[in-house]
């Protein structure tokens, strides 16, 4: 098992290792209860990541996946209770999860090696993550964030076009770049939003997902990394999976959501040489007594087809492989 350190200590001990420019690896749970943070020299053969994929293995064996996500009506129930709070003006936007088990022929570390994402973590036969959406990047003394907000298959006619002009999809994605934008703002200034709305494609198993990012900038000040915990403080839970207003939302996920996230959707990162790169833990797979969960999700709002979130739910279960 790992040492994970309760929050005070856990982001104190980040703001050490970067003022004294130490390289380092972090994790920070969803809920912030559970934080590890390591010297890369002294790394846990437990413990495994890529931020570009160039350790990828072909271990010549087809992944199989089998899913029994969450009854339709489960989900439904916990759907109607956020859109009631929604019409209630005590949140606009919130991201709703669930586990659903899965059974595959792959392990865990067999997922991470073949997986093709962006940002990938493994902790030895308890959690792989292959996620595609960055958290934050910091360097020469910027801060960058690129909420992803919208997700459709790219197979479809004008898929591009579709979701760029979906109503619903670019409400929730303007809300996401706006709570984001306010985050920077605690953290840095001149925050700015040089790229709104561009479309990048995703592998999702065997078919591709068109995804819909926004990038946002702020400057930060030159001692930025003598505060670094306190700053991946402030900044957490990710806007992109929690919602807008982000206390209160994450208020009514606590009472909608059946189980607790733990690490997933919460961030990983390396710090090196004055510079961060770090990611959302989306797209996870956890074990639990032996058995495996897939978690996913996606944003609600006041727009929402609750018919079409289910299924968004189910497509974001696959092995990127």
């Amino acid at each position: 098992m790992l040492e994970f350190l309760p929050p005070k200590d856990g982001f104190g001990l980040i703001s050490k290792l970067a003022k004294e420019n130490e390289p380092f690896l972090f994790i920070i749970s969803y809920d912030k209860s559970k934080i590890f943070a390591q010297k890369l020299s002294e790394l846990s053969g437990k413990i495994a990541y890529s931020f570009d994929c160039k350790n990828r293995v072909d271990l010549g064996k087809k992944a199989k996946l089998k899913k029994h996500p969450v009854a339709f009506e489960r989900y439904k129930k916990s759907f109607n209770k956020v859109i009631e709070e929604i019409k209630n003006g005590n949140t606009y936007l919130l991201n709703l999860t669930f586990k659903s088990e899965i059974e595959t022929n792959l392990s865990l570390d067999e997922i991470f090696v073949q997986a093709i994402a962006p940002y990938k973590l493994l902790i030895y036969d308890e959690f792989v993550c292959f996620s595609p959406e960055c958290f934050v990047k910091i360097e020469d003394n910027k801060i960058y964030t690129y909420p992803m907000k919208g997700t459709i298959d790219a197979s479809l006619p004008n898929a591009k076009e579709q979701i760029l002009s979906d109503i619903k999809e670019s409400a929730e994605h303007t809300m996401i770049v706006d709570l984001m934008r306010n985050d920077l703002n605690m953290v840095g200034v001149k925050t700015r939003v040089p790229k709104f709305r561009y479309v990048d494609k995703i592998k999702a198993g065997d078919k591709e997902l068109l995804q819909v990012s926004s990038e946002i900038v702020a400057d930060l000040p030159d001692n930025w990394n003598s505060n670094l915990g306190e700053i991946l403080d402030r900044l957490t839970p990710a806007g992109s999976i929690s919602g807008t207003p982000k206390r209160k939302t994450l208020e009514i996920i606590n009472n909608a959501e059946i189980s607790e996230r733990g690490l997933y959707t919460g961030i990983f990162g390396i710090y090196e040489n004055r510079s961060l790169k770090s990611a959302v833990m989306i797209r996870a797979i956890s074990k639990e007594d032996g058995r495996l969960y897939y978690h996913s999700g996606g944003g609600i709002t006041l727009d929402s087809n609750v018919q079409m979130e289910y299924q968004e739910l189910l497509d974001k279960i696959y092995l990127p492989i």
